[in-house]
């Protein structure tokens, strides 16, 4: 039996809202690609927007904080593949707004989820990006399974 930590109870409800948030997020964006007649530039100014919010967010800490800025060379030495985070993040906002009226929302985000858990099995398991390995067991296997059935049954409208 999972024995549950109390610090679990705060995490929960911190780690849905991230799925409640995305799919406001893509709702709202695909809404705001109706007037811009562009799922990039709707996703173009939902990022603007968010890199305004994100620099307030920035120099708010830096002043409470005193968290210090990188340097140049600080930058520099940070490995190449880890500035794409920046374009997965275009790839995931710009292909939701396009896909959600499609897909329609439920399934849209089935997808995504699954998606998740399938990357997320191959990293635990191969130990990549620093994560800790974790083999791929039968039950994590059978619930990624369980997931991609009710994608399927998300398809029938």
């Amino acid at each position: 039996m999972m024995k549950i930590a109390s610090q679990l109870f705060f995490l929960l409800p911190l780690a849905m809202g991230i799925g409640i948030a995305m799919t406001f997020q893509t709702a709202l964006n695909t809404q705001l690609r109706e007037y811009l007649h562009s799922p990039l530039q709707a996703a173009l100014l939902s990022f603007l927007i968010g890199t305004i919010v994100l620099a307030v967010l920035v120099i708010i800490q830096t002043t409470l904080q005193a968290v210090s800025k990188p340097s140049l060379h600080e930058l520099n030495m940070i490995p190449w593949y880890l500035w794409l985070g920046g374009c997965l993040g275009v790839y995931a906002i710009s292909i939701s707004i396009y896909t959600a009226p499609k897909l329609g929302f439920l399934t849209l985000s089935g997808l995504i989820i699954f998606g998740q858990i399938l990357m997320s099995m191959l990293i635990d398991h191969f130990g990549l990006l620093g994560s800790e390995k974790t083999p791929i067991n039968w039950q994590r296997f059978l619930g990624g399974v369980v997931i991609f059935i009710g994608v399927l049954l998300t398809l029938q409208r």
